[in-house]
């Protein structure tokens, strides 16, 4: 995937989700006191509300209609930099794999 089609979804300010969601998750998966199938869902959560945090941080609300898309701005983005970090973590296993 080239960092152009990257930059299409998740806004450039909210790429630095994508390493520090990663280090989140393997320090979960370190400390061994959740299941390895519950990481992903969160680092969403987590993902959403650290992008609940910029959003809020850098946007006027000033109506319904800011408010929704404010909302919906910090769901999509912190699902697709949860999103990426689970795939970067998947490609990194992956490539040890490879013979």
């Amino acid at each position: 995937m080239e960092m152009n089609a990257i930059t299409e979804y998740i806004k450039p300010e909210l790429l630095i989700l994508v390493p520090v969601l990663y280090l989140i998750g393997a320090g979960i998966k370190k400390a061994e006191f959740i299941g390895d199938n519950k990481i992903p869902l969160l680092l969403g959560v987590v993902g959403v509300l650290l992008a609940v945090v910029w959003v809020l941080s850098t946007c006027t609300l000033d109506g319904w209609q800011s408010i929704l898309t404010a909302g919906f701005v910090a769901l999509t983005q912190g699902i697709l930099c949860a999103g990426c970090a689970v795939y970067v973590n998947q490609v990194y296993k992956q490539a040890g794999k490879i013979k």
